[in-house]
Parts: C-alpha cells; structure tokens; sequence
C-alpha cells in the first residue's frame, strides 16, 4: 500500500476509551460523536481509498445517512462540546461530499493530497494567458484571441457581425470538441492511477507508474482549465 494511504493511528473514544481511527466521526462501540479530525482526509472522512472511481451513489447515501446522525436536533440535549464536534464534523462531511462527488474536484483534491500545487477548476476568471498556450493549439488560440477583440470593439460600438458571431460559434463547438477529448483522456488515466494504486507491493515499478499517471493528470487538467477557459471567454463575449 503506497505510504500516502496508512492508516492515521487509532485513539479512544473520550466516552466508552474503545479504540477508533482518528477519521471516524461517531464511535463504532458507544456511536458518540467524535471530534473532527485536523488529520483525516477526505478520502477517509467517507472510509474510501484514495481512488479516482468510487461509487458515486454509494457515496451518496452514506452522506445522507451521516448527515442525518449529525443533524442538530440529535443533539439538542447534548453537551456543548458534543453539539460543537456535530457542527464541525457536519461542515467537514459537506465539503468532503461536495469535492469527492465530481470526478474533477476530486481528481484536482487527490493531487493536491499527492502534494501537486494545483488550481482549482473554476476558480479562475482572469483571461487566459497568452504564456500558457499549449503549443498544438497555438495558432487556433491567436486566431481566437484576435476573433474576440475584434467582436468586443463590434458589440461596444453597438454593432454586429454576423459573419464573425458564426466564425466564434464554431470555434467554441470546436473547442467543446477538444474538451471532450481531454476528458476522454483523463478516463483512461483515472483507470490507470487506481490500477498502479491498487498494488500491494513497492517496487519501483508500480511507483513509477503512479508518478507517470500523477503528470499525465496534471498535464490534462491544465489542459481542460484552459481550454474552458477558451469556451468561457467566446460565451461571454457573445452574450455581453
């Protein structure tokens, strides 16, 4: 089992002492709740290894059951310490369950476990960056770029041109095109990462191929965030 994926050491329970794995939110011998780990990841919080396809219905369930048991009403009487770890632990369930339900948050959320510094889709809203075209795209991207200029100067001056609005048309389902592609390919490398993951051993090899699996990765989500970023720029341009 790769060392990113040991299992955090078991504490007490600080109601009944049994022992429990710091990821737990309720006790599995008292069922208290427990509170919310500084060390658990996502991953665990759900009890799932550090996989890129999981059961996204299953997923779902278990949220819905866990949020349940930590609905507020449950603990109306309770202590104060336990009605502060339900909160804690319901605000942590969230965001785990928002994350790992979409394969690219999760992807993006794995890598950054996986110490890659990565950002995250959609959290950028600056135009793309010129210094970061990717180079088989390079031509269609000045073309692009001159495209919208061109049309932002037409719509300010409040115009139109039809003719252009149908050339951006088609570079947006072009670029819509590529975007499938990319996801296409990040498929193959989701398969490819939990294959490499799910070897027990350590060799050299398998290492390897979780190293080369972790790149293609990063390679293709930076792809995909730019080439959104292209779509986003000719939808908003067409649409101010």
């Amino acid at each position: 089992m790769p060392a990113a994926e040991e299992k955090l050491a078991a504490v007490a329970c600080w109601s009944c002492s049994a022992p429990v794995d710091p990821a737990q939110l309720f006790c599995t011998s008292c069922g208290k709740v427990l509170p919310a780990s500084t060390s658990a990841d996502y991953f665990q919080v759900f009890g799932l290894p550090r996989r890129l396809h999981i059961d996204v219905a299953a997923l779902e369930r278990s949220f819905y059951r866990l949020s349940r048991k930590l609905h507020p009403d449950v603990y109306a009487r309770a202590s104060e310490e336990e009605q502060e770890w339900s909160l804690r632990n319901a605000s942590l369930l969230n965001d785990a369950y928002r994350t790992l339900k979409d394969p690219i948050s999760r992807t993006e959320y794995l890598l950054r476990l996986e110490g890659v510094e990565i950002e995250q889709e959609g959290k950028s809203k600056d135009r793309v960056n010129p210094s970061r075209v990717p180079p088989d795209l390079l031509e269609e991207v000045f073309e692009l770029n001159m495209q919208l200029d061109e049309m932002r100067m037409t719509r300010k001056s409040g115009a139109d041109d039809p003719d252009l609005r149908n050339d951006l048309l088609k570079a947006e389902k072009q670029f819509e095109g590529q975007l499938a592609e990319v996801d296409e390919s990040l498929r193959t490398q989701w398969e490819e990462w939990d294959d490499a993951s799910t070897v027990t051993d350590s060799t050299s090899w398998s290492e390897q191929r979780r190293q080369n699996a972790k790149q293609q990765l990063v390679a293709l989500l930076d792809r995909r965030r730019y080439i959104r970023n292209l779509v986003r720029d000719v939808k908003e341009t067409l649409d101010s």
